[in-house]
């Protein structure tokens, strides 16, 4: 359950839902499987799945809220599709003496895929929100902003208006990755890792990126010398937490240090309790991480 990827986002004040009633809302979207001629499900689940848990869709703990959204898909590769509609044409074609147009090919593939969903495999993946009314975060663990988006639009279609929008600061993450790169320090509580790319602002966007490398060199200098921008840096936070910041201002390959999962496992007898623990530690340490980040690119922005 430790998120891996943040897209975030910040709550308005007119979001004043209690648990229970962001679950009557969920209620209107709940989780049902793909039929036998779906592509793909989607709907609200229980963010755990432990025994006696089945029915609960919103997971509080010390204020903090955690939802899962879940999506099903059909795995149905074209490639199959066209090679049983090949066998299908073979046949019409033999049988009506000339070979189908373009139409009667896309009605056969269109049949085949009806005939081959309900035998295709399904894959199942949850994304979880981690909703913080204290400090007005909501956080999608979602490696992709269109992933992120599914998410909201799902909330969207069970609550109605949503008073959210994307984070913004002051400083554009860029320009203050740059100036950090350049003079080899981060701000207070952060510390700059070996991990970073840089982008020329020309049309070109020629790109130079370091994995597991020194930082601090003339060689990285030059580059931003030379007019290259720091498009995603990895940094770690109060020897806790370390991940890579975009340009974006997303948060990619989150990573908890292990004392910190140690810890939850020491407070835990059982699973519900081990779940519990991690999500306590995980949502209050990640609410003083993008506290301290937001404080480091400027504040704020409008």
């Amino acid at each position: 359950m430790w998120f891996r990827n943040l897209q975030i986002f910040r709550l308005a004040d007119a979001w004043q839902y209690t648990s229970d009633e962001l679950a009557a809302a969920m209620q209107k979207a709940l989780f049902v499987g793909c039929g036998a001629t779906d592509t793909m499900a989607r709907g609200w689940a229980p963010p755990r799945v432990h025994a006696g848990n089945a029915d609960e869709l919103v997971f509080t703990q010390q204020k903090q809220q955690l939802i899962a959204l879940c999506v099903e898909q059909k795995l149905l590769p074209t490639s199959i599709v066209r090679q049983y509609a090949a066998d299908k044409l073979v046949d019409i074609e033999a049988a009506q003496g000339y070979k189908p147009g373009r139409k009667q090919i896309k009605e056969v593939m269109e049949q085949m895929t009806l005939e081959l969903l309900p035998r295709a495999f399904t894959k199942r993946s949850l994304t979880y929100i981690w909703i913080d009314p204290v400090n007005r975060w909501l956080v999608v663990d979602a490696a992709s902003a269109q992933r992120a988006d599914d998410a909201i639009e799902q909330i969207k279609r069970s609550l109605g208006d949503l008073p959210l929008s994307l984070l913004k600061t002051q400083l554009a993450p860029a320009t203050a990755m740059t100036q950090w790169l350049a003079e080899g320090e981060a701000p207070s509580g952060f510390v700059i890792d070996r991990d970073c790319e840089l982008r020329a602002v020309a049309e070109e966007r020629a790109a130079v990126r370091y994995v597991r490398h020194n930082l601090d060199s003339d060689d990285v200098r030059n580059h931003i010398v030379a007019g290259k921008a720091v498009t995603r840096m990895g940094l770690t936070w109060q020897d806790r937490i370390s991940f890579v910041l975009t340009e974006q201002l997303q948060i990619k390959r989150l990573a908890f240090l292990d004392s910190l999962k140690e810890d939850a496992e020491r407070q835990a007898e059982n699973a519900d309790d081990l779940f519990a623990a991690d999500f306590s530690l995980m949502s209050g340490n990640l609410a003083q991480l993008l506290a301290d980040l937001t404080r480091a690119l400027g504040g704020e922005g409008a």
